[in-house]
């Protein structure tokens, strides 16, 4: 039987963290949950254990860090507790429902029954597919995802997006010491070295509604970090070998 893990690193979310865990903890296929807290001075990692001692025992853990270190130590820190615990798959998602938790279900289809290593939840594979976003911060996104996409020559319309499906494998393949960027551009770094490795991405159509309750971490600065970095990237990868996918 297939084991799933959905990671959520959090910051501040007292508002949302408990309903997204009974979402996730609610759908008809078993997901755990692990939450990766970077000291949040609000309380969301109490009422993480509280819910472990009560309702999720068993299948609910955290993860609690120091200050605020960067979304992508924490995805990374999560992989690594993941493959340690032998998870199947494992997934990428947002604390503040700006990821749908039904859509885990067909984020999952798609790497267990349709073949792929790696699935996105895609806001851009079917048009323009966001809510509630400013049209500002949405041409940005778009732009920066066609940009990111020219610049690395891979066929993946939403190359920044945080909600993901990894098949174990990818992640034991991927050398995740090697992945340098902390921020948003974390994420496209994992999709390019997946695509380097010679692992099958799917993209799944998702729609995106921007937070209702607590605070946005995104800023300019941030797509900033990813659009330069992204040079870094490209001409990183002509000195690198990247480990291939096993036959």
């Amino acid at each position: 039987m297939d084991t799933r893990l959905v990671i959520i690193p959090t910051y501040n979310e007292k508002e949302n963290i408990e309903n997204i865990i009974n979402a996730v903890m609610k759908l008809p296929l078993e997901y755990h949950v692990l939450v990766i807290d970077d000291g949040s001075p609000d309380g969301t990692a109490d009422i993480v254990k509280r819910l472990m001692e009560t309702t999720c025992e068993g299948k609910l853990f955290i993860i609690e860090r120091a200050g605020k270190q960067g979304l992508g130590t924490a995805y990374i820190t999560g992989f690594k507790w993941a493959i340690e615990h032998r998870y199947d798959f494992i997934f990428e998602m947002d604390a503040d429902f700006s990821h749908n938790p039904q859509d885990l279900l067909k984020l999952y289809d798609a790497c267990a029954n349709e073949g792929a290593d790696l699935s996105i939840g895609s806001r851009y594979i079917t048009g323009v597919n966001v809510v509630n976003w400013p049209m500002g911060r949405v041409l940005m996104s778009y732009c920066a995802s066609m940009y990111v996409r020219t610049v690395l020559g891979v066929n993946i319309r939403d190359t920044t997006a945080g909600f993901v499906c990894y098949r174990r494998e990818v992640l034991e393949t991927i050398e995740l010491d090697k992945i340098r960027f902390k921020g948003y551009a974390f994420q496209i770094e994992m999709k390019f070295t997946a695509y380097k490795c010679g692992f099958t991405i799917k993209e799944v159509p998702i729609i995106f509604v921007n937070r209702v309750l607590g605070t946005s971490k995104m800023s300019g600065g941030i797509f900033s970090e990813a659009l330069l970095g992204v040079v870094r990237l490209k001409v990183s990868s002509w000195f690198r070998k990247y480990p291939k996918k096993q036959a």
